[in-house]
């Protein structure tokens, strides 16, 4: 298994079904690999071997019984050995959310989308680095210190996903999954040449959810390929009695249905219509990639939607999500909490009527706006991310391209800017800086177009091939 760092999940599960690879040798690989370059990203920050490999003998016994033909065949990801985001709970495995309040926590039940991946024959085998309690897009907390870039590991692999992004560029796993609310799957998905899907609202049910009609954050895929994220959610998506949010059974994950882009119009903002900053060296990569759109068929222009009102709307959603899930918390062991997560809940506390009413019409305006924006064009194409992997010692960085960001979410406006629109989204490769360091293009498609979106950007990965080049590393 030499060549396990560099698969893909299509490869991967291939040689599962087929008998090539067994699902404890596929294990034997992952945790070796774990064992090679862990040391060097810090992506993966628990592990629980003994249960893995119980889940890798199971799913081995499915594997040889459906070749046998004395049982159905096995699930699409049978024996695939995967880590989960550490904000995301997982029945058994130690689940800290990066916080030394949650440093034991086990939990009894996981969220909805591990049991799906667990019952399509995902091999849980630990989790990967969050930022404390997810906020922020660059992976670093007090228990397990900061996740490091594989391209260049003196840089930030960016967050809050960055240990799953980590982990899948430096060969530990092919995919992984979650979450974003802000750019959390995109922003390490562009630093570290991954696809990084938001789906739309509703295709991965929210469960357990303490406010389960909360729209900005979303659960989602990293993956090297379009096909991966393809892959997982087929397990994943579909309809939960506890969810208020319709899910569509529109088989957007079923197949390809595109080769090309002919006659799709596509609208290309570099600033977003705001003056948004963004580093010459990202517009430098980016900016040739509209010509391989143009090759592809597409009718490529320069149009952004009207965004003046999404910072409202994500800055305001985002403050009252967040005292939701954790102003008791901070009420009661703030002094135990970082200062930007602290600053967020207070934020989210002091809100008035007048401001969540501001907001209720901040949204209905933005709603309008992206409604006419697609009624023009098929698709949004943007930078990801507004800077380069930057270095990871620094909390976040305090200017893009000569503006100031004294905020921690200033640099992120890229990613908050979409997601305020609740559109489906993602980042795809998109190229490498003069200095080697991945670049990201933003994708984004009308509402429960996931379909057109997922075509859209594996017609890009196949034109381009950037996916394909790997980190230097162990």
């Amino acid at each position: 298994m030499t060549d396990f760092p560099s698969l893909t999940l299509g490869q991967l599960t291939g040689l599962l079904q087929t008998g090539e690879l067994t699902a404890e040798q596929a294990l034997d690989a992952h945790l070796a690999r774990i064992g090679e370059v862990n040391g060097e990203v810090n992506a993966v920050v628990t592990l629980d071997e003994e249960g893995a490999r119980e889940r890798a003998r199971q799913a081995d016994v499915r594997l040889r019984a459906a070749a046998a033909g004395s049982a159905p065949p096995a699930p699409e990801l049978c024996g695939v050995p995967m880590t989960h985001k550490d904000s995301i709970a997982t029945k058994g495995i130690r689940t800290t959310l990066g916080s030394p309040l949650f440093a034991d926590s086990v939990p009894e039940r996981s969220a909805l989308i591990i049991d799906r991946l667990q019952a399509a024959g995902v091999v849980s085998s630990g989790k990967s680095n969050v930022p404390e309690f997810a906020a922020g897009s660059h992976t670093f907390n007090p228990l397990f210190g900061t996740t490091l870039n594989p391209y260049d590991t003196s840089r930030s692999a960016g967050g809050s996903s960055g240990g799953a992004a980590a982990a899948i560029a430096a060969g530990i796993q092919p995919a992984g999954d979650g979450s974003d609310t802000g750019g959390s799957l995109r922003t390490p998905g562009s630093f570290c040449n991954l696809v990084g899907y938001r789906p739309d609202q509703g295709r991965i049910p929210l469960w357990p959810a303490a406010n389960p009609w909360a729209w900005v954050s979303r659960q989602g895929f990293l993956g090297r390929r379009v096909e991966d994220v393809r892959m997982l959610m087929r397990a994943v998506t579909g309809p939960h009695p506890q969810s208020p949010h319709p899910t569509p059974e529109d088989g957007a994950y079923a197949q390809r249905r595109r080769r090309d882009l002919t006659g799709l119009r596509v609208g290309w903002t570099a600033d977003f219509g705001l003056g948004v900053p963004v580093e010459a060296e990202v517009l430098r990569v980016l900016e040739p990639q509209l010509e391989v759109l143009a090759a592809l068929g597409a009718e490529v222009v320069e149009a952004t939607p009207d965004l003046r009102d999404a910072d409202e709307v994500f800055l305001t959603t985002r403050a009252y999500d967040f005292a939701a899930s954790y102003g008791e918390l901070v009420r009661t062991r703030g002094d135990e909490i970082k200062a930007t997560m602290r600053e967020n809940v207070e934020h989210g506390l002091r809100l008035t009527v007048d401001d969540l009413f501001s907001a209720g019409a901040a949204r209905a305006r933005l709603r309008r706006a992206t409604t006419a924006f697609f009624s023009e064009c098929d698709l949004l194409v943007t930078p990801a991310v507004q800077v380069l992997p930057f270095a990871a010692e620094l909390e976040f960085p305090t200017s893009v391209a000569g503006t100031a960001t004294p905020h921690y979410l200033d640099w992120m406006r890229a990613a908050t800017l979409i997601s305020a629109t609740g559109l489906p989204c993602l980042s795809v490769p998109g190229g490498f800086s003069s200095t080697g360091l991945p670049v990201g293009l933003q994708m984004v498609a009308p509402e429960f177009r996931d379909g057109l979106l997922l075509d859209a950007a594996e017609c890009f990965e196949d034109a381009t091939g950037h996916w394909q080049r790997r980190p230097d590393l162990g």
